[in-house]
C-alpha cells in the first residue's frame, strides 16, 4: 500500500484496504487477549495472594471462552463473511396469514438491521392478494452483513390467532428466508448460456415508482432451477445486473452447502436435509414463546423478537 503505484487502480486499492482492515481487526483480537493473560500472570507473580489468584483464574477462564468462540468462527469462516448481503423473504404455506408473517418479517429485519447499524433498504416488494407481501428483497450494506444475516437464512414458523380468519382461529403460517451475499461483478461466475431471462411488467408501488415497460427480470439458472427476480430498478438492463447479482449469491449459498454435506459425509455425520425443517418458531398463542430450534434457546419476549430485537434469541457478533 505504500507503493507509489498502489492506487492507480482505485478498484483493486479499495479492494486491498478493505481486505487489510479485515485482517488488522482479526489480528488485533487475538493480540489484545494474549496481552491480557501476559498481565495475569505478571499479577500472580506479583502479589501471592490467594483472592488475586482466585479473581486471575476467574478472568482467565472467561479470556479462554472468548478465544474459542474466535476459534468456531474461524472454523466457520465463510469467504462472503464481510461482504454485503441480500436478504429474499418468500411466503411460504399459510394463505393470506402468510404473506402478512412475511410483511412482518420484512419489518424485523429492516430494524434490526438498522439498530445494528447497517444500511437496510427495501429494494423489491410483491404485494400479496389480500394483505402482506409474496415476497421481498432487502439489501443490507455494512461490514459483517453477510455473517451475521446468514444466520437467519430457513423456514420461520408463526402461530397464532388468524386476524384474517372469521372464527378468529389459531392458524400456523410459514416464510422462507434466503440470505445470499452480494458477490461482486468480477467474481460472478454465471455464464449466459446457462441462464434463461425472461421479462415482465413491474408490480411497482404506484405513482412516480410504476414502471410501464416490461421492466422486471426473472432470471433462470438451466443447470440448477434456481431463479432471481429484480422489478425494483427503473430500466431492464439495471434489473438484470441486480438479478443477476442475487442468482450468483444463491448458487453460491448452495455449493457451500453441497461442499459441507459431502465433508460431513466422508466424516460418517451425514445427515439428509428436508425442506420444511423450520430453524424458529415464534409462538404468539396459546402462549408466547420464541424457540431457535438449531440452538435449542428459548424466550418468552417473541415481540421484542419481532421488533428487531433478535439479540435475545441468538448470539449476533
Amino acid at each position: 500500500m505504500t507503493g507509489p503505484d498502489f492506487w492507480k487502480n482505485n478498484k483493486r486499492g479499495q479492494k486491498l484496504s478493505e481486505e487489510l482492515a479485515i485482517l488488522k481487526a482479526k489480528v488485533e483480537k487475538l493480540q489484545k487477549i494474549e496481552a491480557q493473560i501476559k498481565d495475569l500472570e505478571e499479577l500472580v507473580d506479583i502479589f501471592d495472594d490467594d483472592r488475586i489468584v482466585q479473581e486471575a483464574n476467574e478472568k482467565y477462564r472467561s479470556l479462554k471462552i472468548e478465544l474459542e468462540k474466535i476459534k468456531i468462527k474461524a472454523k466457520q469462516a465463510d469467504k462472503y463473511d464481510y461482504a454485503n448481503a441480500m436478504i429474499v423473504i418468500s411466503a411460504g404455506a399459510g394463505g393470506v396469514d402468510a404473506q402478512d408473517w412475511a410483511e412482518m418479517l420484512v419489518r424485523m429485519y429492516l430494524r434490526f438491521g438498522e439498530k445494528a447499524g447497517f444500511k437496510v433498504k427495501l429494494t423489491a416488494r410483491s404485494a400479496g392478494s389480500e394483505a402482506g407481501i409474496k415476497s421481498a428483497v432487502l439489501e443490507i450494506k455494512g461490514r459483517e452483513a453477510y455473517r451475521i444475516f446468514k444466520m437467519e437464512a430457513g423456514v420461520h414458523r408463526l402461530v397464532r390467532l388468524s386476524p384474517y380468519n372469521a372464527n378468529n382461529l389459531r392458524q400456523t403460517s410459514f416464510s422462507l428466508v434466503e440470505v445470499v451475499p452480494e458477490i461482486k461483478e468480477d467474481e460472478l461466475m454465471v455464464e449466459d448460456k446457462d441462464l434463461r431471462i425472461d421479462t415482465f411488467r413491474s408490480s411497482g408501488a404506484g405513482g412516480q415508482h410504476v414502471n410501464t415497460t416490461d421492466s422486471a427480470v426473472r432470471i433462470t439458472h438451466l443447470l440448477s432451477g434456481i431463479t432471481a427476480v429484480c422489478q425494483s430498478e427503473r430500466s431492464q438492463s439495471q434489473n438484470k445486473d441486480k438479478a443477476k447479482k442475487i442468482l450468483a449469491g444463491k448458487l453460491y449459498v448452495l455449493r457451500e452447502k453441497e461442499r459441507k454435506e459431502k465433508e460431513k459425509q466422508a466424516k460418517g455425520e451425514y445427515k439428509s436435509a428436508k425442506w420444511g425443517n423450520q430453524i424458529r418458531s415464534y409462538v404468539l398463542h396459546p402462549y408466547k414463546m420464541v424457540k431457535d430450534h438449531r440452538t435449542g434457546k428459548k424466550s418468552g419476549k417473541v415481540e421484542e423478537v419481532l421488533d428487531g430485537n433478535l439479540e435475545i434469541i441468538n448470539s449476533y457478533r
